[in-house]
């Protein structure tokens, strides 16, 4: 197969029910927007069959995780595993609407990144109101100004995501990582549905604990990161000299 234009990765843990009906969406959704694509699957270690689920499918790429290593590194497994140069992330759950997926690669026409706002949450208060708590708590650290951090529905250079550090929350801290390189964000408000099959894999005290953690870790990381640039040369250079730095510390 020829070089796709776009690789959709989306990382899937226990979504034995939801693999092949959005396999159909994503498929009908690039149809749309008249894009080559492929779809990479990344399977976190799941124990309810998802893997076989993804391989009745024929036409995806499934790539299995043997132990469960969390939604970030299935996230940078596919990224680093795509064959395109432009990558689209959604979750398994089927709440991203991939029929949103069109809009965000519409909108790189003036912008590096593409990162989806949920319109209309289909999830519980508590959920919602801890979310808009935390964005209110890191723009005061951070000033990022991304209102939706934890849409996981989002467009970016695969180049970009290759740079992103590899930790363990990087997938729900992508869009702010960027705004630190200096790529230009559009925020695009997406399509989010309640949830039709399988249980969430997070609750709010998890979230909660861990972002106090990330909110410190993103203030050091903003004032040293490596910017991007959408020049070929210089963002190789700025590579080298990051890979010089590591071997020298």
């Amino acid at each position: 197969m020829d070089k796709p234009e776009v690789s959709v990765v989306i990382p899937v843990y226990n979504e034995v029910d939801n693999v092949g009906p959005l396999a159909d969406e994503v498929k009908a959704a690039m149809e749309t927007a008249g894009k080559t694509f492929e779809l990479i699957y990344v399977d976190d270690g799941s124990n309810d069959g998802t893997p076989a689920a993804c391989d009745k499918i024929g036409w995806v790429r499934c790539i299995v995780h043997k132990k469960n290593a969390g939604q970030s590194a299935a996230t940078i497994t596919g990224i680093k595993a795509a064959q395109a140069d432009l990558i689209v992330t959604l979750d398994g759950d089927r709440q991203n609407d991939p029929a949103s997926i069109p809009d965000l690669l519409a909108a790189l026409k003036d912008a590096d990144v593409a990162q989806g706002i949920r319109k209309k949450r289909n999830d519980k208060l508590n959920r919602r109101i801890a979310s808009r708590t935390a964005y209110i708590i890191r723009n005061l650290f951070l000033r990022d100004r991304i209102k939706d951090i934890g849409c996981s529905l989002r467009a970016f250079p695969r180049e970009a995501g290759l740079m992103l550090p590899q930790f363990n929350g990087v997938h729900r801290l992508m869009p702010a990582i960027f705004v630190f390189m200096g790529m230009k964000v559009a925020q695009v408000p997406t399509e989010h549905r309640a949830r039709t099959a399988g249980v969430s894999k997070y609750g709010n005290l998890k979230r909660g604990a861990r972002g106090l953690l990330d909110l410190m870790g993103l203030y050091w990381l903003k004032k040293r990161i490596y910017k991007w640039s959408r020049n070929e040369s210089e963002h190789s250079q700025l590579t080298t000299e990051s890979t010089e730095h590591t071997e020298n510390s």
